[in-house]
């Protein structure tokens, strides 16, 4: 048999690696990895601000952790230089009186989030992958992603504009329905429904991409095919829209839980005022107000490595029942 073009290469490497093991001189690993460290330098060459980049600014900053067991940490006297006390500094932390608020408010934005904002770019993309217009697509696609750009700073302003009982927008809506003004950012049931809309309208359209290049991959003779057994739109999205995008889906849920405490600290910060500090005070920024504003090193980052911990067992556990449930797993 004659075979051409990349057919009779592939034929000639399966002999050459044939004739290899029959000789029983079968490369080394080491000796692959430098033949493919040679072939793809400049690949590999690329990476090398990537791995400069986490090396310096991820996990260069971890030796610092070493302040989470000491106590009176000094800057002037280095990492060594301060008393080592071992756990001591988690476990005045988990004894405080403000410990299970923290522990609570961090877990009610984070799962609200979750809950409300996870499904809300795949509806997006949903929708958007059925519409037929070109043009009403792309305009949709824009106007959804412009909110990602807008500054969190700009963000909190325009919700305060909003909320204002001079000419608010959101008065002006109450005031149609007979409702008294309300003074939004000074009640404390109104702080998480404003926290986690506004996280859905600015994060919505930008996370939509990724879901909409997974129904761009799902191949089209899939739907012909159900078109030719008789499946209608709802079947075709049970049985391909939303197998084709589950992979997907399950990545980024198990990325997202394994950031259960983290908290969006900048938005936080703008949106706290003394009524609501109650429900908006959280981890991230009692963190914030222990290390920078009382420079309690120490104990800030005793915390801040809880925070960090709880997040990775979260992530280990997601991905392991992941592996369980649907053999989809980062890892």
């Amino acid at each position: 048999m004659i075979l051409t073009g990349g057919g009779s290469i592939h034929v000639k490497q399966e002999l050459a690696k044939r004739r290899l093991v029959a000789s029983g001189s079968t490369p080394s690993k080491l000796t692959l990895f430098k033949k493919d460290l040679l072939r793809n330098r400049y690949i590999y060459l690329m990476l090398v601000p990537v791995i400069a980049y986490y090396g310096i600014f991820q996990y260069g900053p971890m030796y610092g952790l070493l302040m989470a067991f000491q106590k009176n940490y000094n800057l002037t006297h280095g990492i060594w230089g301060g008393t080592w006390v071992g756990v001591e500094n988690f476990i005045t932390f988990f004894n405080s009186y403000y410990f299970w608020r923290l522990l609570k408010n961090t877990l009610i934005l984070s799962l609200y989030s979750i809950i409300l904002g996870f499904p809300a770019p795949i509806i997006l993309a949903l929708l958007l992958h059925e519409v037929r217009s070109k043009m009403f697509k792309r305009t949709v696609q824009t106007v959804s992603y412009l909110p990602h750009f807008i500054s969190v700073v700009v963000v909190v302003g325009m919700m305060k504009t909003f909320s204002s009982l001079d000419g608010g927008l959101f008065n002006i809506a109450r005031d149609m329905f007979s409702l008294q003004p309300m003074m939004f950012f000074s009640e404390p049931d109104m702080f998480r429904p404003m926290y986690i809309i506004s996280n859905i309208w600015q994060g919505a359209g930008w996370a939509s991409i990724i879901f909409l290049a997974a129904l761009a991959n799902i191949d089209s003779q899939l739907y012909e095919a159900a078109k030719m057994d008789g499946a209608g739109r709802w079947r075709q999205f049970l049985h391909v829209t939303l197998p084709g995008i589950m992979p997907t889906i399950v990545i980024m849920l198990i990325l997202r839980l394994g950031a259960v405490m983290n908290s969006d600290l900048q938005k936080i910060l703008l949106m706290q005022t003394a009524p609501t500090y109650e429900v908006s005070d959280v981890i991230s920024t009692f963190v914030y107000r222990s290390g920078v504003l009382e420079a309690n090193y120490a104990y800030s980052t005793a915390v801040g490595l809880f925070n960090g911990l709880v997040n990775f067992l979260l992530l280990i556990i997601a991905n392991a029942i992941s592996r369980k449930a649907n053999s989809t797993t980062l890892w």
